[in-house]
């Protein structure tokens, strides 16, 4: 009898983190924050577009074009950085796109990220623009994708304006994994909050954000945040505490197309900066571990079990599982994918806690957040 009710118990603990998340978790789980359709201004502001570059002479051609071809009314500039490429992507760029400026930012010096080092060159070759657009290399646009971004900038008088980019979703495994990647990161930062000028929740999608000059000098500049890992989620605190309006929307108009063919390179792609989310404190590696276990797992064996023999417990278990499959159905929608697939987040889930946990051993074993031959781990201070 104990053990039954233990499981009661804890399917009913499930249960109620479900209603609250899906009630009143600023519904997180919704799709439908994109870039609105607001009038143009009267006056465009000027624009300088920085693309951090790592060896990507491969993707490049995928997306370089996409900028040049930017329909904007006013003053623009494309600047690629080379951030120290031993793949050809700074001669491929010279060479194929002499309209874009190429910069070098040299070597990246102790405390700094390697991209944010990055972008702070793209800052400084900029001048004294009005607007900076960070965009990843990765990332392709539409020809109206900046005009929109400065118009909603301009009409609601934003610092921040970020759009989190369509993610490929072709294999079967991004299928499996990218919605759900997407999904995770709303409840943790559900964008009505983020949107929300009172509310402390803050975040942005490093593959584009807009942000304003001055914006980014009142919040002290790269160098505030040159050690974050999560960069993107760090630059939308600093401009948020520092009075700044920010805006984040799931895209309309960009899109990354970075190829995750194999589970490996996905479990790469989470794993590398899962820990640093949680500021590499095992107590909330813990705490994480035993939350999703019971969110997320719990509901499913619950059912199951409850099947077995206790219908209370099959029933408390379900209704938790019914409410979960519920609110992930939106975002599969949104990536296209069949309703039916919602049934296998809570396996999903336990892809993310594997990656999740290996996140921290790479952290203690020095092999932190690796990305394109560096590694970050104990050295960058916290920002």
């Amino acid at each position: 009898m104990a053990p039954v009710l233990a499981l009661q118990i804890v399917a009913s603990v499930g249960l109620a983190a479900w209603l609250w998340l899906a009630l009143l978790r600023g519904r997180f789980w919704w799709t439908d924050v994109r870039l609105p359709a607001v009038p143009e201004p009267a006056h465009w502001p000027s624009v300088a577009v920085v693309v951090p570059a790592r060896n990507e002479a491969e993707i490049l051609p995928r997306t370089v074009p996409t900028l040049l071809a930017l329909r904007y009314p006013g003053p623009l500039q494309v600047i690629v950085v080379d951030d120290g490429s031993t793949d050809g992507t700074g001669p491929l760029v010279a060479e194929r796109w002499p309209q874009v400026r190429l910069v070098s930012p040299g070597p990246v010096p102790p405390g700094w990220a390697g991209k944010l080092w990055a972008l702070r060159a793209g800052v400084e070759a900029a001048g004294d623009v009005d607007l900076l657009l960070f965009t990843d290399a990765d990332i392709t646009h539409t020809p109206d994708s900046l005009s929109r971004l400065v118009a909603l900038a301009e009409h609601r008088r934003l610092d921040l304006v970020s759009q989190m980019a369509r993610l490929r979703c072709r294999t079967g495994w991004e299928r499996l994994v990218v919605p759900a990647f997407v999904y995770f990161f709303a409840m943790l930062y559900p964008v009505r909050w983020v949107n929300r000028p009172g509310a402390r929740t803050a975040a942005a999608a490093g593959g584009c954000v807009l942000l304003r000059r001055d914006a980014l000098n009142r919040a002290g500049g790269l160098d505030a945040i040159r050690g974050a890992i999560i960069d993107d989620v760090a630059l939308a605190t600093a401009v948020k505490r520092s009075g700044g309006r920010v805006y984040l929307g799931l895209a309309g108009t960009v899109a990354s197309v970075r190829p995750y063919p194999s589970l490996a390179a996905l479990w790469h792609m989470v794993a590398r900066s899962a820990y640093a989310q949680l500021r590499h404190n095992p107590l909330l590696l813990a705490g994480t571990t035993l939350g999703l276990a019971a969110v997320f797992l719990g509901p499913p064996v619950s059912t199951v079990v409850g099947l077995a023999g206790d219908r209370l417990l099959a029933g408390i278990g379900a209704a938790a599982w019914l409410v979960m499959t519920v609110t992930y159905v939106p975002m599969l929608r949104y990536y296209g994918q069949p309703a039916l697939a919602a049934l296998l987040l809570p396996f999903t889930a336990t892809l993310y806690l594997g990656m999740t946990i290996d996140s921290a051993r790479r952290h203690y074993a020095g092999r932190g957040a690796a990305w394109k031959g560096r590694t970050y781990s104990h050295r960058l201070p916290s920002p």
